[in-house]
């Protein structure tokens, strides 16, 4: 078998650059934007020493393993010989094996408050006692995205408990877990389309559906690329996902959005949120509210006019 078709594994590149290159806000946009631009599933910047004590920004991104990794790597070698990622190269790549996520310690993914009336548990959490007050959002640990416990999904999951209503209709973008759009129903949103471009994400999304008493004939999930294709209008959009699909995503936004309506917009490093505002005040949405976790950032949108 073709290892560049087995979905047991992702490839995963590391770059760095020096940290006294440039500046730090400066060098993590640029490995920001490294990602993006390459259509990472996931990525994290961190500071490290190298052998000779000197401080480097790490930029670890991952790929989907139907990318293979000649192409990873030869995209990344095209993009780092720009004179604006001056000083950036490639540390190391290799494969990571998805885990047998049920079988991590449990203690791994304790009860997570989140918001003002949120708690996300893992299933073998099911039957501890809930917090007075607060909404469990059963959620299976995965390698897709969104288990709850990433600061962009706390941020997403906030941004919605405060405004969801009675009869909503939801259209989650690139769902990964589903955890957004069941929070949302759970809520008492009326219905959810949820679309991810990756089919393997829809099972871990039924799945959660059914650990949290989700009726399947509310939903409507299918394999989509971001909004192409979709002729409908909802209450709500949310998309937790990385700056350049969210970037694309934005000419189409005001077009699904019913009147009164608001987008959720996740997936984002603070560095990231400026390009991200920049391109959202042409496209007919503004900022009601913005929220920020360590350098994680997120915001809620409605239509600027009409």
């Amino acid at each position: 078998m073709d290892e560049n078709n087995n979905n047991n594994f992702w490839w995963t590149v590391e770059l760095s650059v020096p940290v006294a290159r440039y500046n730090m806000a400066y060098n993590e946009e640029r490995l920001s934007v490294i990602a993006a631009l390459t259509d990472s599933i996931g990525s994290e910047i961190f500071t490290e020493k190298d052998f000779h004590g000197n401080d480097r920004l790490f930029l670890r991104t991952d790929y989907r393993s139907s990318k293979g990794i000649d192409d990873v790597v030869y995209e990344l070698d095209y993009i780092l010989h720009d004179p604006d990622f001056d000083g950036i190269e490639i540390t190391r790549c290799y494969k990571v094996e998805n885990q047998e996520w049920e079988l991590l310690n449990y203690d791994s993914f304790p009860p997570l408050p989140v918001g003002k009336s949120l708690i996300v548990m893992a299933p073998w959490h099911e039957k501890e006692e809930i917090p007075e007050g607060r909404l469990p959002i059963y959620i299976y640990p995965s390698s897709a995205f969104g288990t709850g416990y990433h600061e962009s999904t706390q941020i997403a999951l906030s941004l919605i408990e405060e405004i969801v209503r009675t009869g909503d209709t939801i259209l989650d973008v690139g769902t990964g877990t589903g955890i957004l759009f069941i929070t949302a129903l759970k809520l008492g949103a009326d219905k959810a389309i949820a679309r991810d471009i990756d089919p393997a994400t829809l099972a871990e999304a039924k799945r959660n559906m059914n650990l949290n008493g989700i009726n399947p004939k509310i939903c409507d999930l299918s394999v989509g690329d971001l909004l192409k294709g979709f002729k409908g209008q909802v209450n709500l959009l949310t998309a937790n996902i990385l700056l350049n699909p969210n970037i694309t995503l934005l000419p189409d936004v005001k077009r699904v959005l019913k009147p009164k309506g608001f987008a959720v917009f996740s997936g984002m490093t603070y560095v990231e949120s400026h390009m991200f505002i920049s391109v959202m005040n042409s496209s007919g949405l503004m900022i009601e509210r913005e929220m920020r976790l360590n350098d994680w950032w997120g915001c809620r949108a409605i239509k600027a006019w009409g």
